[in-house]
This record gives C-alpha cells, sequence and structure tokens, in this order.
C-alpha cells in the first residue's frame, strides 16, 4: 500500500503573509501555492528545476501594480519574482525558487488593432500563433516564427527577442516592438516607445525610477558607443542581454529604451503589454526541398541558396528526418520529401521564396532549379534531388515537421538525450559549415551523438548532444563541453547564445562583454532592479551587488531522476522521458491535443504537467522505501481483503477531514484527464498520459477508497446488457428528475444516457446470428464473403441503429455479416484503473478474438476509442498472450473495397474522433476516398475535442469544462452546418451533439447506406 506523502517543504512565512495581503490589497488573478502547481513550473524547456514558493497568475498591469507595490513594504522588500510566459525557454529563464509570476494564463487579449498604420497592441500573455490568427483575416502577420508559436507568448518572445525562420528578411521581435508597457519593482509603470533624443534626455530629469533608468541607459549607450560597436558581433541573430547598440539610430538622433527590455530575459520589469507592428502576409509562396548526399553539403550549398534571395534557408539533418519518419507528421510531408532511388538523403535545406509579385517568385524560381538541374547533372555540391511546392497547406506542413524537430530530438532511443545548453549558436553564415565540422569533431571526440537542425541563412543552428544526466559524469561532461562551445564560438567569431537567451549561461557574459561593458550592464541593471530581485542571477547582477550569477551547473531535473531506481524509471519512462518541450500547451482550439490544457489553462492539466506530478510521485514513494513496482504487482494478481478495506476507509476519512497527502494533488491533475490519447501520438516524445494515469490510480486506490461512480463506469459492460433486457424500464427511472438528482448529487454522474429501444436484439430478429461450428465449415469462397462485427457497448446497447445499419451495409455490399456475441473490451476499466479486472478481461477478449482470427475472416469494429484498445492496452498489458488477431475500424476494411455509385450526389462534412484521428492520422483522407469512390462528397471540418470522450461529459465535476470544450470548436461548425449535414464517426462525439444542440448527426456509414 502506498504510504502518505507530505513533501516537507513548508511555505516561508512571509511568502504565505504577501498572498494574504494581496487578496487584501485587491489583486484579482490567481494565486497557487500548492505544491502541484509549484512544480508545474519548476521546470521548462531547459535541463534544470527550480521548485517556487509561489505562483501568482495576474489579470491585469494593475494586479501588476497592487503586486510590486506591496512589495515595496518593509515586510516583504526581500521576496524576488520571476515572470513566466509560455515556459518554453531551453535555459531556465523562467525559473526560480522564489515566486513565479505568470502572464500566460489570463493576460491573452488582443487590445487595439490598426490596419492603416500596420500595428497591433497586445497584452503579454497572448500566443504567436493566437495573435496571427487574429491577424489573418485582415491580410498581415506577426512575422518572428518560432518553432514554438502555437505556445511562444508575445511576452516570452519579448524577453528572450525572439526570432525564428525567415529572420534574414524579417527580423527579430525587437525589429517589430513599437511600444511596451512594463511595470517596475516599485509599482511605478514604464512606457516605453522610439522617441527623439532631447524627450528622452527630459525623461531622465524625472525624480523617480523612471528618471533613475533613462539617465543610466542614456549615459551608459552614449558614453560607451565606440566600444558596444567594437564588441558586439555583426550577425543578424545576435542577442545581447540588454540591447546597447540599437538603443539609438545609426544618428544617435533617436532613443528607444524598449530595446533594453526586449532581451532582457524578464530581469528588469514586467512586461505586461505591447504595441508591434505587422506584416503584410505575401501572396505568392514557393517552397523548395533541396535534398543531400551529406549534412556537410547542405550546410556548404546554403551560401548559394541565400544568394538565390531566398526568404529563409532552413536545415535538418539525416538524425531528424528519420526521426521525424516515425512520427504523426510524417504522414503529411513523405510526398513533399521523397526519397531519392539509389541515394541516400543525409541533409535536407528547405528553401522558401515569397513575395507580393508573381512574376518576381517564377523568375527567382526558375534561376534557382536551373542552377540545381546543372549542379546535380555535373554531380556537383552533393545535391541529389529537389521537391517544390506552392500549396499553402504542404508548405504550413513542411515547417510543422522542422518546429517539431527539437522535440523529435527528445525521443531518440535509449537513455541518453540530445539536450538544450550549447544548441543557439551563432557564427557569420560564410563560417557555418567550418564551425559545424569542427563542433562535430569535438562531440565526435567524446563519442556523442547528436541531431543537427536551424537556420542557416542566419549562421544559428541547433546542435543537442546526448547525454544522459542521471550519470554524475556526464553531467560533468556537460560544463567541459559547454566551455569548449564558447570558446569554439569566438573563434568563427560568433557567440555561444544567438537566439534561445542566456539563462542559466548567464555566467559567460562578462567574459564576452568584457569587464567595461559588463559593468554599465550591471548599472542598467541597478537603475531597474537596485536590490535585484527581478529574475536574480539572470543577464548580470546589479552593480556594487554581491550576488552570484547562475550557472550552468545549476540544479537539474536529472537531480531529482537520479533518486528513483532505474527500474521504475524504465517502467514509468512515458513520464520520466518528458523534455517539457511544451507542445502539450499548444493553443489551437482546432488541435486535439491535450483538450484539459486548452480549457483550464492549467500547467498541472497537461501532460507536461501529469508527467512531472508522476516523477515527483516516483521520487517521493522512493525517498519512503515504497517499492511501486512490487506493490503494482501484488494489486494486479492479488485481491485485497477485509483488512484492506478497512485501512482504505481510516485513511479516506481522514483525507475528507483536510488531511494532506500530495497523492491527493497528483489525482486531482489524473482526474482532469480525458484520455483521448491524443498525447500518446502528438507529443513528439509519447508520453502517454492514460496509460501512467491507469497505473497511478490503482496505486491510488490501494489506500483509498474509490468513488461510486468510478465503480459504475468499470462496471458498465456487465451492466449494460443486463439493463439492456428492460430498457423501457430502466429509461422511464432514467427520465425522471428525482433519478437525475439523485444520480448527480449521490453519484456525481450526470446526464446518464438512455438504452436503445428497440433494442438491438429486437431490431436484428435474428438474422447475422453466430455459430461458431457454422464459421469453420465455411469453404473459401465463402469466407472471402464473409465478416464478423465486433460488439461494442456504447453502439450495441445505447446506439442500436448503428450496428444494424452496419450489418445492412455490409450486406449490400454483397457479403454476409455475422455479429459477434458482446464480449466486454475492458476500456472502462482501464479508464478508471482497475487493472486487474482489465487484464482478465483482455485476456478473455482475446482468446476469443484469436480463436476467429485463426478462421481467416475480417473482424471490424466500429468506435474507434474501444477498437483501439485492442491494438495498445491489450499488447501493452498481455504482451506476447495477446495474440496476432486484428479489429479493423469499418473505414479500414472499406478503403480497398470497389463500391458502387451513390444514387444522387450529395455533400457531407466529417469530424472525426479524437483519439481516432490522432492514432490513425489517415482516417479523414480514408473517409473521403471512400466517399468519392461512390460520387459523394466528404469535406472534413478541423475541430478539437468534443468534450464528452467517453464517461468524461457525465462526471458533475467535469461538467462544466466538457460543455466549454464544445463549445470551443465544436458549436459553430455543427450549428453552421446543422446536423444533416454533419457526420461523425465517434460515439461520444454524436452523444455530445445530441445532449447540447438537440439534433444526433450521424457516422459516414449511415449516409453511404442511404445513398448506394
Amino acid at each position: 500500500m502506498i504510504p502518505k506523502l507530505n513533501p516537507e517543504l513548508a511555505l516561508d512565512a512571509s511568502i504565505v503573509a504577501f498572498t494574504k495581503a494581496l487578496l487584501h490589497a485587491g489583486f484579482t488573478g490567481d494565486i497557487e501555492t500548492s505544491y502541484a502547481s509549484r512544480l508545474a513550473v519548476a521546470t521548462d524547456n531547459s535541463i534544470y528545476q527550480a521548485l517556487p514558493q509561489a505562483v501568482l497568475l495576474p489579470r491585469s498591469t494593475d494586479d501588476l501594480v497592487i503586486m510590486t507595490s506591496l512589495a515595496q513594504t518593509s515586510s516583504f522588500s526581500h521576496i524576488k519574482f520571476c515572470p513566466r510566459g509560455g515556459g518554453t525557454g531551453t535555459n531556465g529563464q523562467a525559473l526560480t525558487e522564489q515566486v513565479v509570476v505568470d502572464l500566460s494564463r489570463h493576460m491573452r487579449q488582443v487590445l487595439e488593432i490598426n490596419v492603416e498604420q500596420r500595428w497591433v497592441r497586445v497584452q503579454a500573455g497572448v500566443i504567436k500563433d493566437q495573435l496571427n490568427a487574429f491577424l489573418k483575416p485582415y491580410g498581415f502577420f506577426f512575422a518572428p516564427d518560432l518553432s514554438t508559436s502555437n505556445r511562444a507568448t508575445i511576452g516570452g518572445m519579448i524577453n528572450t527577442d525572439a526570432s525564428g525562420q525567415g529572420s534574414l528578411v524579417y527580423g527579430k521581435t525587437s525589429d517589430h516592438v513599437l511600444a511596451l508597457k512594463t511595470v517596475l519593482i516599485d509599482g511605478n509603470v514604464l512606457k516605453t516607445h522610439k522617441m527623439p533624443l532631447f524627450e528622452a534626455e527630459h525623461r531622465a530629469e524625472l525624480p523617480n525610477s523612471i528618471g533613475r533608468i533613462y539617465q543610466q541607459v542614456l549615459r551608459s549607450c552614449r558614453e560607451k558607443r565606440s566600444d558596444i560597436l567594437a564588441t558586439f558581433p555583426r550577425l543578424n541573430r545576435f542577442l545581447t542581454g540588454y540591447d546597447l547598440e540599437h538603443v539609438f539610430n545609426d544618428e544617435m538622433t533617436e532613443f528607444d529604451l524598449s530595446r533594453i527590455i526586449t532581451g532582457s530575459e524578464g530581469s528588469l520589469g514586467f512586461v505586461t503589454e505591447a504595441k508591434l507592428n505587422i506584416t503584410p502576409i505575401a501572396k505568392y509562396k514557393c517552397l523548395l526541398n533541396i535534398k543531400y548526399d551529406s549534412f556537410e553539403s547542405a550546410l556548404r550549398n546554403s551560401p548559394f541558396l541565400v544568394e538565390a534571395q531566398a526568404t529563409s534557408v532552413e536545415t535538418v539533418d539525416s538524425k531528424v528526418l528519420n526521426l521525424a519518419r516515425g512520427d504523426i507528421i510524417w504522414h503529411q510531408v513523405k510526398d513533399l520529401i521523397t526519397d531519392v532511388p539509389g541515394k541516400d538523403m543525409q541533409g535536407l535545406n528547405i528553401v522558401e521564396y515569397n513575395t507580393e509579385d508573381e512574376a518576381e517568385i517564377t523568375e527567382k524560381i526558375a534561376a534557382l532549379t536551373s542552377k540545381l538541374d546543372d549542379a546535380m547533372a555535373a554531380g556537383e555540391g552533393g545535391i541529389i534531388g529537389y521537391q517544390l511546392t506552392y500549396d499553402a497547406s504542404a508548405i504550413n506542413a513542411i515547417y510543422t515537421m522542422r518546429k517539431k524537430a527539437v522535440g523529435l530530438l527528445g525521443n531518440t532511443p535509449g537513455s541518453q538525450k540530445p539536450l538544450a545548453f550549447a544548441e543557439d549558436t551563432a557564427v557569420p553564415p560564410e563560417n557555418l559549415a567550418d564551425f559545424i565540422l569542427e563542433f562535430r569533431a569535438l562531440l565526435d571526440q567524446y563519442g556523442l551523438h547528436y541531431g543537427m537542425f536551424g537556420h542557416v541563412d542566419a549562421g544559428v543552428l541547433h546542435v543537442r548532444p546526448a547525454l544522459d544526466l542521471i550519470d554524475p559524469d556526464q553531467e560533468r561532461l556537460l560544463r567541459t563541453i559547454s566551455d569548449q562551445v564558447v570558446a569554439l564560438t569566438a573563434k568563427y567569431g560568433g557567440l555561444m547564445w544567438g537566439e534561445h537567451g542566456k539563462g542559466y549561461r548567464s555566467e559567460y557574459g562578462p567574459a564576452f562583454f568584457g569587464e567595461t561593458l559588463f559593468t554599465e550592464l550591471r548599472k542598467i541593471k541597478a537603475a531597474f532592479d537596485p536590490r535585484n530581485r527581478i529574475n536574480p542571477g539572470k543577464i548580470c547582477t546589479p552593480y556594487q551587488n554581491g550576488d552570484k550569477l547562475v550557472s550552468v551547473d545549476g540544479q537539474k531535473r536529472a537531480w531529482f531522476d537520479r533518486q528513483i531506481p532505474i527500474e521504475v524509471r524504465q517502467s514509468f519512462d512515458s513520464s520520466l522521458n518528458c523534455n517539457g518541450n511544451g507542445l502539450c500547451f499548444n493553443y489551437d482550439e482546432t488541435s486535439p491535443m491535450c483538450p484539459s490544457s486548452k480549457i483550464t489553462k492549467d500547467r498541472r492539466h497537461s501532460p507536461k504537467g501529469r508527467a512531472g506530478l508522476m516523477r515527483e510521485w516516483l521520487r517521493l514513494n522512493q525517498q519512503q522505501g515504497v517499492d511501486v513496482l512490487a506493490d503494482e504487482q501484488r494489486l494486479l494478481t492479488q485481491s485485497q481483503g477485509l483488512t484492506a478495506l478497512w485501512q482504505k476507509m481510516k485513511h479516506s476519512w481522514a483525507q475528507r477531514q483536510g488531511e494532506a497527502d500530495f497523492s491527493h494533488e497528483v489525482k486531482e491533475a489524473m482526474d482532469g484527464c480525458l484520455a483521448c490519447k491524443a498525447c500518446a501520438s502528438q507529443c513528439p516524445i509519447n508520453v502517454d498520459v492514460p496509460t501512467f494515469r491507469s497505473r497511478f490510480l490503482q496505486l491510488y486506490h490501494s489506500r483509498y477508497l474509490r468513488p461510486a461512480k468510478d465503480h459504475i463506469v468499470g462496471n458498465i459492460e456487465r451492466m449494460a446488457p443486463i439493463l439492456a433486457k428492460a430498457p423501457k424500464f430502466v429509461n422511464f427511472f432514467l427520465k425522471r428528475s428525482l433519478v437525475q438528482k439523485t444520480l448527480a448529487h449521490g453519484i456525481g454522474y450526470v446526464d446518464t444516457p438512455l438504452l436503445s429501444v428497440p433494442t438491438l436484439v429486437e431490431r436484428l430478429n435474428n438474422r447475422y446470428g453466430f455459430d461458431l461450428t457454422a464459421l469453420q465449415a465455411l469453404t473459401i469462397a465463402e469466407r472471402q464473403k464473409t465478416v464478423l462485427l465486433v460488439q461494442d457497448p456504447f453502439t450495441s446497447f445505447y446506439e442500436a441503429e448503428l450496428v444494424a445499419d452496419a450489418l445492412a451495409l455490409i450486406e449490400k455490399l454483397g457479403y454476409r455479416p455475422v455479429l459477434l456475441p458482446f464480449l466486454p473490451n475492458g476500456k472502462p476499466q482501464h479508464v478508471k484503473g482497475f487493472l486487474r479486472e482489465f487484464a482478465k478481461t483482455a485476456k478473455r477478449a482475446a482468446d476469443f478474438l484469436n480463436q476467429l482470427h485463426a478462421l481467416q475472416l475480417p473482424l471490424i469494429g466500429l468506435d474507434a476509442s474501444l477498437v483501439l484498445v485492442y491494438r495498445d492496452e491489450y499488447a501493452k498489458t498481455l504482451g506476447n498472450e495477446r495474440g496476432d488477431f486484428n479489429v479493423q475500424l469499418l473505414h479500414e476494411w472499406l478503403a480497398p473495397l470497389a463500391l458502387p455509385a451513390a444514387s444522387r450526389p450529395a455533400q457531407f462534412s466529417l469530424l472525426a474522433h479524437c483519439t481516432e484521428k490522432t492514432a490513425l492520422p489517415a482516417t479523414e483522407k480514408t473517409w473521403q476516398q471512400i466517399f468519392d469512390k461512390t460520387g459523394l462528397s466528404l469535406k472534413v471540418v478541423s475541430v478539437g475535442c468534443c468534450g464528452m470522450a467517453g464517461t468524461y461529459g457525465h462526471e458533475q465535476a467535469q461538467l462544466a469544462n466538457s460543455k466549454a470544450l464544445f463549445d470551443l470548436s465544436w458549436r459553430e461548425p455543427v450549428e453552421r452546418l446543422g446536423t444533416e449535414q454533419l457526420l461523425v464517426t465517434g460515439f461520444s462525439c454524436r452523444s455530445q451533439v445530441k445532449r447540447l444542440v438537440g439534433d444526433k448527426p450521424r457516422h459516414p456509414l449511415q449516409v453511404l447506406l442511404q445513398h448506394i
């Protein structure tokens, strides 16, 4: 039995007092001090970990003014703060052991747009892709294009001066910032924008912190101008920390203090709003994917591509390409990056052209392809082929693959994972190939594997050496390599931090800037933050302050993982492998990735958050001497007796009395998971929350009683056939408001679905019956025309008409359908963590289905969420005992068939089930192809989660989130298109539409039955 877990990490009394005083002062944001909430922001996309004392999530600039003003009082003047946006930084910029101020949850409003003057004003928590979705109807976009654009906030982009693909043309974030609103540590609000020099000098005379800041920045940047120009390299991607050079224009007649704040990594104040210039969307785009025989060839060919006036040139090596081949993204790009017969593709350059002038792009493409053809004919440059596309969706797919490169590298097999610590080096592009060759020699010297990708047009390449930091020797090696890369970049006229900022690499700042300029940085820091209270240790410390800079040797996540036994780490690798890349924070409402994260905007309720909680839960159990794997094995093989029940009753009583146990915090986060499994395929690391969630629930409930609703769900497959014997009687009571209220308030279960009337048995009237002996006697010809339909509890007992229609369709196509007897699948048991019972259910079902598999007859199921359990959970639970049976989904069986034409043409729209379209990414396209064969038209509608997800939408505790998820992406197309035209593959999805709109859409098979 797992123990009570109560980490000895009591909050500082002054932090507790500060949070209470904040509420009293009128702070309207969220204040979180639970261990789980703090753990959720203890990591970012780096190798480091720092547990904060509290997390503040303001709703407005006023909240930040209240916070900083209160922090000036004597009781709280020692408290330090760290601003945080999307948490996608690779160098620990947003980590602190003090107070995290997270602007990403609430401050997400686009405030104002001026199309004529081409600017937009936003709050700091607005996400880059969210902003571009807002701007697209106006014909504009915000240009800096990050690989993390679907979760990176504008505030984070400002603080790291983010750039990305196409920076030669579009520049960095600082090139697009027109004005900033920043709350200073003393509560003053600093508004900055480009201004005449005399106005800046006037502001320097103000008798407050704002005057002090202007005075110091003017002095440092004016007096040290020659040193600044001599020290800073002439690079497109150059993040100084505090951009001393560009505060002035070339003539030194204009002054822009925003340039100091942009790139300051949150060390000077809290940016709350930004006015940004926006760029017209080019009308014409073309992408060339140029293939090479080696990565070196791709690198050496890149200057030629830049000279060909390309908008951008991106590169990936063979390691990234091979990882992409095994990812869900590959099905979208494989036709655009085909292999060259007889050639081994070891490198790829992705070259983009875009323009307002069609003739111009046509001319440039013709000129470049002519040169590529000549080079290939002559066997020069290592070019082995190329493909081009003008299709916008294809171009987007290629860039999605490129953006996913970071995460894909994290999915490298083995304990050594490519890590971010020296991965955004910048050198002049003409030096890049030689630099990389020496970089590779350095890594080869230590026998390390690595992946490479990046922006060769700007001389920035992302190199991630693979290390296992759980090994102390390899952690020391990280420091050695880090030091050597700093020296190597200096040798080639570059620097170590070309794109992703300093963070824990700030210790290298003094050597780069030199004593003179670094002193000026410290003076500027002192003007903004004299007591080193905002993101202390990052970039620099205040002048004449004795605090130290953070170090590359800072505490890492691996230090905590090292405390978990290797057997446990390997068993729970899905949670331990999470590298923090944060793709699960995807804001896109039409993306199926992690619905709970989207709707709560709570980092705990994301795959990354849940993985972090799980790894800490495992660590704390190990600290108390618990053998988690042994406990788990006992629960799988032995039933718990009356003594265990009595103990659970006592522990559950203590829980209701408020007894603290970190396990409850983990349970709360796990309860919010919809078990849709989108994370298992959408996450580049394949973090599979439903799988480790089920294991956690089983262990958790070895100590605490299960709620009644869990028992109802876990036994639904046993109960449904019994209830279906008297459906009208059961439905009569379920329709009574008193019964519904009792279920809702007494059990926590709402909107209980009604049983089908007439039942499936009544509808079929003994047709399609199962007779094993008769099936075994079939001739080969008869077997070729016989199909077995596997029942599931939801369609058979709650949507019997669909099963009847499926049988009728199969028969109409000239086959003999046989309805197999209902046999529980086990998914409800697995979802709720009844893993012992699930193993038994799976074994019974597998034995039966393998018996039928021997007959070589196709097995077909209708609901993807259950059919996919046969493929995934059965394999994990039963291993070799699963056997070789294969249950296909209907569209998989239909796809190769020759189908008759429809009686008349008609158009429909498809909304696919989340689990189905993420686990089987070709699903939507396959249905379109099936409809095309019949002469029917099927348009795919891009939607996220409907919010039902099995029984999730029926739980009282999740009802509000369930309805909100439906409103997020489903309601608009459902109401616009109408349920007559909509086709929906998932039982849960159809049920949700019926519940919240009133009409139930059809399954695609029902339209085929009607029209062919």
